[in-house]
């Protein structure tokens, strides 16, 4: 009863902060209910997996990011016009990208890179104009984060960094858009293609893939880079939140800097996945120059991150740091 009674005390306080957003990641959680019920009862294939998981996992992931912005509201109290405004804007985005991936699945045909029809061509386009759309709201959101005054003005880099690793974990998804050699040699030689673009690096779509997330066990798949770039927003405020907890006498400002090496430490991690994946090579089969830049990147955040937590500066901030989130 408490569980249930807290959850529906931070349903309300998202709901303040931004009933669209909210409205769209309890949407989308029904959504993910029904594409589940999808893969058990309806056995078609599309590219080498159920039908309905790519809308299950959609879904879940924009269940996650809507209800993660409306959190994000919470903090924001600057430009509340312009800032209510981005909430309407991309939680209609968001609506509408996922509706596009679950018609096109009812149809039995892929969503993405699909333009073998002009409606696939003319249903691609707009899923393509809703997500710049979208990246462009994001990038509002970083910037009235920008000039949002914090309390604990570590917790606040933690947000603005971790929003920031999410824009450009969603703009590495343009990757995908460009032509694969195959394709862009049958543009060269005048013939039509069914697709443009693709997530997998060395092969078609669709090859064997790891259970549940379908990236590819043989090749590159820049879906990879993307996913995690894209929860930036979550896993680093909460590294950060962790952090001001168990802060251990450290002061706002290494605090800070350990904000910022935590998130320098995620983007080359990302970095490295996407280096990974444009050549052609599987996330579960890394060569000796993947291992190395694994080992350099492992060996740098560990080092980086123990010098700082040692740096520790008592102060009067440690007790207000733990009660202001």
């Amino acid at each position: 009863m408490m569980i249930r009674s807290n959850i529906a005390k931070e349903v309300r306080k998202a709901w303040s902060a931004s009933a669209p957003l909210t409205a769209t990641a309890l949407l989308m959680f029904a959504a993910l209910i029904a594409s589940v019920a999808g893969i058990f009862l309806d056995h078609r294939v599309i590219t080498g997996v159920p039908a309905w998981l790519k809308p299950a996992k959609f879904a879940i992931s924009t269940s996650i990011f809507a209800g993660t912005m409306a959190w994000l509201y919470q903090y924001i109290s600057v430009w509340p016009r312009f800032v209510r405004a981005m909430g309407w804007v991309m939680s209609l985005v968001l609506i509408l990208e996922v509706a596009i991936i679950d018609f096109q699945a009812a149809r039995g045909t892929t969503s993405h890179f699909n333009v073998a029809t002009p409606l696939d061509a003319a249903l691609f386009g707009i899923m393509g104009t809703a997500i710049a759309v979208l990246w462009l709201g994001s990038i509002g959101v970083l910037i009235a984060l920008g000039r949002q005054k914090f309390s604990n003005t570590a917790w606040g880099w933690w947000l603005r960094l971790g929003m920031l690793v999410t824009v450009f974990g969603a703009a590495a998804g343009g990757l995908m858009l460009r032509p694969t050699s195959a394709q862009s040699e049958q543009l060269q030689t005048g013939n039509s293609i069914g697709r443009v673009g693709a997530h997998t690096v060395g092969a078609p779509d669709g090859g064997p893939g790891l259970a549940g997330v379908g990236w590819s066990t043989q090749h590159g798949d820049l879906r990879i880079p993307h996913f995690f770039g894209l929860h930036g927003i979550q896993l680093l405020p909460l590294v950060g939140w962790l952090m001001l907890r168990r802060r251990n006498g450290q002061s706002d400002r290494n605090q800070t800097r350990l904000a910022f090496a935590a998130a320098a430490s995620y983007l080359g991690f990302v970095g490295i996945l996407t280096w990974q994946a444009l050549r052609g090579q599987s996330l579960v089969a890394p060569d000796s120059a993947t291992l190395v830049a694994f080992a350099i990147w492992l060996v740098t955040t560990v080092s980086a991150g123990l010098l700082l937590l040692r740096n520790r500066t008592f102060g009067n901030d440690f007790t207000a740091a733990r009660t202001t989130i």
